[in-house]
């Protein structure tokens, strides 16, 4: 029976996903409150505000005061915080020459001529 408990747990980084997509639908800041209501998960109150908390430590959210707890909402939107991912795990690798040219390789045509273009513009936005 203990086990049964346990296969019905969401992964902890699904869980994690759906709290920023709830704080980037509703564009604004949400107490642990607001966002356990708009997931319809039935964890308790402490478990999301724990869950936002680690967040907050991360640097993935932002929060306010709001009444005797915090109001939470995303530092950057999920573009942002998907390219900080990039460029971490880059920075964490001394080959970096290696891992972009492993990277670029596995591009679809229309990836690869998107970032040929993101790569003009930036070097025509610095002359």
């Amino acid at each position: 029976m203990a086990g049964k408990g346990r296969d019905a747990r969401r992964p902890h980084g699904e869980l994690v996903a759906d709290v920023l997509a709830v704080l980037w639908q509703v564009g604004r800041p949400m107490t642990a409150q607001e966002v356990n209501a708009a997931l319809g998960t039935g964890l308790a109150r402490t478990t999301m505000a724990t869950i936002l908390a680690r967040l907050h430590e991360k640097g993935t959210l932002h929060r306010i005061p709001a009444g005797r707890g915090f109001a939470y909402e995303p530092v950057e939107d999920a573009a942002g915080l998907v390219a900080g991912r990039m460029r971490r795990e880059l920075e964490s690798d001394p080959r970096r020459d290696l891992v972009l040219k492993r990277f670029v390789s596995s591009l679809s045509e229309d990836d690869e001529e998107t970032l040929r273009k993101l790569l003009m513009e930036a070097e025509d936005d610095s002359a």
